[in-house]
């Protein structure tokens, strides 16, 4: 089959978007390839369809543990045999998961990036036929990135035991980053192919407001189609989510703080149309595909443009007009420049909290090491009495030096296990009928039920016995009262997964050189985020477009700084010609200059530029 076949068959389209069949081509020939492309521009296509046409199983490495379930439930759908081993699974089910990707004629394989280098990934890995190695999100393996994941630096390793090229991609590369990503990965020539990340169809606007509410209601009543809003609090969006029904906007919130069935719920709600708004953190949105979001509003100024250019440009994925939308004050400027201060606590606290997290899970000196912890932050901040700002920071901070594994709200899955005797199963009296039909769904889908607890999909066993999730989860629950089952119900914590033993005081070895480095590119994307809020001058693609290295990207023309340009320049010739005319044609720029006397320099500069293209189209006669 040709790429083209693969498309049509597997995803039901006819042609490939701009620069998919070339970076496709790269990888079929054998060579690394780093994509670099903008958000909504199909990435996924360009690693899945080589791996469709080559021989063996496609590693994909991601540190997304949503959306790697999203491309793993959609590679399903489409009847690919596709599987995922992240930080939320047990041995025994990692364990299951390598068998099968290792003997199971499975395409792809996705990958949280610490189980790279575990030893039961490691024992597998050498008896796998890897077609490629796929490095999804490929900035968070440069230091220069805004997003560096120490974790992402052993598929450096993983080159040394796996003779396959790579296909790296990212939607958020800087020149710098996109060098330093192809060092890192070891590739054997350069190979850069970059789409523009130039999005014609979508409007860029900025309104500095206090009330930003007002703003967003306006929006709302103004574009018609769905929406995003990003705020930075979960608070924050929950709030915002209740003015805007109190005010008639069909609307929901969404933040990692929900349960897993919960978020599911109201992200399908929004994706089918169901809630016209989703008001939420920066937990949402990797991996969804609604192409007709009309408006994404920023609620908050993002900490840099990486963020804000990926997030913005999940609206008007279909090509049609879309916005974007930034609102901003004062109170944000002051607010993103203290966070930007409480981000890099000093080395020595850093260091302190480092020991603090061993005592508090009671983990002694030379030990620790492939421990994964449940992390309630709030107590651990309680017990030691510690201020949580800088102490999250600095947690964030020693899983960026690769010391443990940081992740936020991971979602926990459900566990059960079968605690009555196989040969009595059959012969107990149960409470509700329906309880029958649960365990012998159970059984039929899962192994193990009876040696431990294993994890199951509650939406798919809730489908299977034709009831809801919610009355799924009170059968299970009222079997583990009755002890039929041990019940471990899903939750979402944060965790940290060791790398290494506890280190004695002094010897985590933060290097100051490196730290003032991560500090200050941090406060230079803060600095350029505050820049392009703040000015009105030059078109806001433009100045987007400049930071990602795209130099001479013409006007949009649709801004609303080239829109105000527009009206400006339209204002400026009716005067001109109006005033040029009084004069009967005799006029000097001396005469100019005064009867536009009170404009500012900005505005002086646009105006002489009308009269010079006046002049140039011959409306007006030249100036003496």
């Amino acid at each position: 089959m040709t790429p083209l076949e693969v498309l049509k068959e597997y995803w039901g389209y006819d042609s490939f978007r701009p620069l998919q069949e070339d970076i496709i081509n790269e990888a079929l020939e054998g060579r690394d390839v780093l994509a670099l492309l903008p958000t909504g521009g199909g990435k996924s296509v360009c690693f899945q369809i080589p791996a469709m046409l080559k021989e063996g199983i496609t590693l994909v490495i991601t540190p997304l543990i949503a959306l790697m379930t999203d491309q793993v439930n959609q590679l399903q759908a489409r009847g690919i045999k596709a599987l995922a081993v992240h930080a939320g699974m047990g041995r025994k089910e990692a364990d299951l998961t390598l068998n099968n990707a290792c003997y199971g004629d499975f395409k792809f394989l996705y990958l949280s990036p610490e189980r790279l280098t575990t030893s039961l990934f490691l024992n597998y890995i050498r008896r796998m036929n890897v077609a490629y190695i796929v490095v999804d999100e490929a900035h968070c393996i440069s230091q220069w990135g805004y997003d560096f994941r120490p974790d992402y630096l052993k598929i450096g390793e993983l080159r040394k035991l796996v003779d396959a090229p790579v296909i790296a991609v990212t939607a958020t590369a800087t020149p710098i980053v996109a060098d330093d990503i192809m060092e890192r990965l070891g590739f054997q020539e350069k190979n850069l192919l970059k789409s523009s990340f130039s999005r014609p169809n979508l409007s860029y606007v900025v309104r500095r407001t206090d009330d930003k509410a007002g703003q967003v209601l306006a929006v709302c009543g103004g574009v018609s189609g769905s929406g995003i809003i990003y705020v930075r609090s979960r608070a924050g969006a929950e709030e915002l989510s209740a003015v805007l029904r109190n005010n008639g906007v069909s609307a929901s919130f969404y933040h990692a703080g929900l349960g897993p069935y919960e978020r599911s719920v109201r992200q399908q709600a929004w994706i089918r149309g169901e809630t016209r708004v989703m008001v939420c953190t920066n937990a949402f949105g990797m991996g969804i595909d609604k192409p007709d979001v009309r408006f994404v509003v920023h609620y908050d100024i993002p900490d840099g443009p990486e963020a804000y250019f990926q997030e913005a440009g999940r609206a008007g994925r279909d090509g049609k007009r879309s916005w974007a939308v930034l609102l901003w004050n004062d109170s944000d400027v002051r607010r993103l420049r203290q966070i930007s201060e409480v981000s890099f606590p000093s080395l020595e606290y850093i260091e302190d909290i480092y020991q603090k997290m061993h005592i508090f899970f009671e983990i002694p000196y030379e030990n620790g090491e492939g421990r994964q912890l449940k992390l309630d932050f709030g107590e651990f901040c309680r017990h030691f009495k510690l201020q949580a700002s800088p102490a999250f920071y600095a947690i964030r901070y020693i899983a960026r030096e690769g010391h443990w594994s940081f992740t936020e709200d991971l979602e926990i899955k459900t566990r059960v296990g079968i605690l009555v005797d196989r040969r009595a199963f059959y012969t107990m009296e149960l409470p509700d009928p329906k309880m029958a039909s649960v365990l012998e769904v159970l059984m039929r889908r899962y192994t193990g039920l009876f040696s431990g607890s294993v994890p199951i999909d509650e939406e798919d066993v809730a489908a299977a016995c034709g009831i809801t999730v919610p009355y799924l989860r009170q059968m299970l629950y009222q079997l583990s009262l009755e002890h039929i089952i041990k019940y471990i119900p899903a939750d979402v914590a944060d965790v940290l997964y060791l790398c290494h033993s506890r280190l004695y005081p002094g010897n985590l070895q933060l290097s100051p050189k490196r730290y003032g480095m991560l500090r200050d590119r941090s406060r230079e994307r803060m600095e350029k985020m505050l820049e392009y809020a703040s000015q009105d001058e030059e078109c806001r693609p433009r100045v987007l477009l400049r930071y990602f290295g795209e130099e001479d990207a013409p006007g949009c023309g649709c801004c609303d700084v080239c829109l105000a340009r527009s009206r400006k320049e339209k204002d400026f010739s009716e005067e001109l010609v109006s005033f040029i005319n009084e004069r009967g044609g005799n006029y000097t720029l001396e005469d100019v200059n005064a009867r536009f006397a009170t404009l500012g320099e900005h505005e002086r500069e646009r105006m002489l530029e009308t009269l010079r293209n006046l002049v140039d189209r011959g409306e007006v006669p030249i100036y003496q």
